[in-house]
């Protein structure tokens, strides 16, 4: 049986794995990094993020024990995530279509990055809690790993851990992406990359839907 330091130490290395993989979340903190600004990737980042606490939270409370041995329960929870990262998809390759008219009042620009940081914030936050893989990943994680007999604040320290790596993960990619020489490099490419970006994130949505 593994003592509690053991257990964190293998949890944060199968987390690790998982969150270095390129996924749903990847896509959405380049494509706000490359797209929008620094800013605006690491508030993604910070979304995901504070989604994981939803994952930890159900289960703790040994709701993941009972959607692994519910197939209605778990079809549920994937058609609205495929069909979240459809919606996500589709909006990336609209916004990228659109160009903002003269005649629309603009926001003042304080009240403008509050408002686009918070609505980062949420679409990360959805995007991980709505995310299939990411519910297939805490149902294997806390019913084949982390024993029954683990302390329930033993559970929510691995669950600190695994939402303080993901923030540090996904802000160091949103620094990466956000780099003066890639920024400019990439400048003229945003477009393109709303629009390859949109349809990869709606085709991952159309492949879960069917799978």
């Amino acid at each position: 049986m593994h003592t509690y330091p053991t257990q964190l130490f293998i949890v944060a290395g199968i987390h690790l794995l998982a969150v270095i993989s390129p996924g749903p979340d990847f896509l959405l903190v380049s494509k706000y990094s490359i797209s929008k600004s620094r800013k605006l990737g690491i508030a993604a980042a910070i979304g995901l993020s504070l989604g994981i606490a939803v994952h930890v939270t159900y289960s703790i409370l040994g709701i993941a024990a009972l959607v692994a041995h519910s197939i209605l329960l778990f079809n549920v929870i994937r058609i609205i995530g495929a069909l979240y990262l459809i919606y996500i998809g589709v909006m990336s390759f609209r916004v990228s279509n659109n160009k903002v008219s003269n005649k629309v009042p603009k926001l003042e620009p304080q009240k403008d990055l509050t408002d686009s940081i918070k609505s980062a914030i949420k679409t990360g936050f959805l995007t991980n809690v709505l995310n299939p893989k990411a519910t297939l990943f805490f149902l294997a994680l806390f019913t084949q790993v982390i024993t029954p007999s683990t302390p329930k604040w033993i559970q929510a320290c691995y669950g600190v851990e695994i939402m303080i790596a993901t923030g540090i993960w996904f802000s160091i990619v949103a620094i990466c992406f956000s780099a003066g020489v890639l920024a400019r490099k990439i400048e003229s490419w945003k477009g393109v990359i709303d629009k390859v970006t949109g349809v990869v994130l709606a085709g991952l949505g159309f492949k879960i839907l069917l799978e």
